[in-house]
């Protein structure tokens, strides 16, 4: 595992001695003596995780973090904060301040480096959403990098995997105002319950007995429901190699008995605020790239989806000896339509046409608004002779009934006239293909309309 690390610190030799611990991990490491300096860092390079000191003059760490996480540019980048302040009330202050971990000094090697890893595999999520946001910038999508997500203040449901009454009874007394908690004495029933509904953090003790909790944490990493399901291990004394294969395994955070009230909702709230901007990135990320390749009117694939997916189509027949054919089609007098009746009553002949359209085509089949009142159809495995008669079904299927255009229950008649061609052995392309689909339309309008016309070659 590799990363960029960024240590903030006003004393060098604290500075140096992060350094060398983390170099010695293989990581990546930048400096700065001051918070204006990291701040610019973070908006300027690719930054991991922030290990940054509190106790600064001018900028204290608290107010830089609270910058960072208030700028959308640099609120995902993970923060640990260090400092000689060892009260839990200045861990938690440090983890209101959106700080995504607190350590105090002198720092101990094993907790550094387990807390780094964690949040370097945490971002390494984050990146791959943004990544995928990125690499899709031809799609309209760039606006999401720079979207500040609102995650809610709704209270998180948590289960809890612990067998100990009295540990149990502790734990829900502290999260009872801040979560819906729910519990699992035995940790096979927790998995299920886990992976059957949608918590947003489990929280896994390791006080079993005749059963390893790390089970239980690599079972949830492994399924895809509960793979980013945020995990935190809930340990005793003593038990760092455990904790340590946890973090390995990949669990989020962990916390050491006796625990803290508000050092467990702080934490809590931490990986509660990280699942819910992955989870909306995500769902942002695939909304946005449907929105892209669909037409919003119609619901139809729209024509860069079709010029993309053709000539895979095509590939594909080519290579498999295949039939294929293509129809387009295009409303009679449609611009009439529109004058006569506004757009919004082109608007719903045009939905109206899809949904019949979409009704006498196969799943199999590609069909796309091609552009204005003119459609695509794309039949894979499918002959010339058996395309025209899909097509003629399509258009007796749009002359059969009149369509409805706006509330108040006015009818017009409607009529389409369509092209067909396929593909042809030997020679040929997507380009001909079209081609000859769009000659074949040109003779079915100037034909006289309403009328299917195919075009061998």
């Amino acid at each position: 595992m590799t990363a960029r690390i960024l240590v903030v610190d006003d004393i060098p030799a604290n500075v140096r001695l992060l350094e060398v611990r983390l170099l010695a991990e293989y990581f990546e490491v930048l400096t700065a003596s001051n918070g204006p300096d990291a701040i610019e860092t973070c908006e300027n390079g690719k930054v991991d995780v922030v290990l940054l000191d509190v106790m600064m003059p001018d900028m204290d760490g608290f107010e830089v973090c609270r910058r960072l996480k208030s700028d959308p540019a640099t609120s995902h980048i993970p923060v640990v904060m260090i400092t000689a302040l060892d009260q839990v009330s200045d861990r938690v202050r440090g983890l209101e301040a959106g700080a995504d971990d607190f350590l105090t000094k002198p720092v101990n090697d094993l907790q550094l480096m387990t807390r780094v890893k964690s949040l370097v595999r945490l971002k390494s999520l984050t990146d791959e959403l943004r990544l995928r946001a990125s690499t899709t910038r031809n799609i309209g999508i760039e606006e999401l990098l720079s979207r500040d997500f609102a995650t809610g203040d709704a209270k998180p449901r948590v289960l809890l995997v612990d067998e100990r009454k009295s540990s149990v009874e502790r734990i829900q007394k502290m999260l009872r105002n801040s979560a819906e908690l729910d519990v699992a004495t035995d940790p096979n029933a927790g998995f299920f319950q886990a992976a059957e509904t949608p918590y947003e953090c489990v929280l896994v003790s390791t006080a079993f007995t005749g059963f390893d909790a790390l089970r239980l944490c690599s079972q949830l990493r492994s399924l895809d429901r509960t793979r980013f399901l945020p995990i935190m291990l809930l340990a005793d004394e003593g038990e760092e190699g455990r904790i340590l294969r946890g973090l390995e395994l990949g669990i989020n955070d962990y916390l050491i008995r006796p625990i803290d009230q508000h050092e467990l909702t702080a934490r809590l709230r931490t990986q509660v605020r990280r699942k819910r901007y992955n989870d909306q990135l995500r769902a942002s990320v695939a909304q946005t790239i449907e929105m892209a390749v669909i037409d919003g009117l119609t619901g139809l694939h729209n024509r860069r989806y079709l010029d993309s997916h053709l000539q895979t189509l095509f590939d594909r027949a080519v290579a498999r000896r295949r039939p294929l054919s293509v129809m387009i089609t295009d409303l009679d007098r449609f611009k009439s339509i529109n004058d006569t009746y506004g757009h919004d009553g082109g608007d719903d002949v045009l939905r109206e046409f899809a949904r019949r359209l979409r009704k006498n085509v196969r799943g199999i089949d590609l069909a796309c608004r091609f552009g204005g009142e003119e459609f695509v159809v794309v039949m894979p495995d499918t002959d010339g002779p058996v395309a025209e008669k899909v097509a003629e079904r399509i258009r007796a299927e749009i002359a059969q009934a009149p369509f409805a255009v706006g509330n108040d229950g006015k009818t017009i008649e409607v009529t389409v006239s369509v092209g067909v061609s396929s593909l042809l052995k030997g020679t040929d392309s997507v380009a001909a293909l079209m081609k000859r689909a769009d000659l074949a339309l040109y003779e079915a309008k100037s034909g006289g309309r309403n009328r299917v016309v195919a075009k061998a070659a």
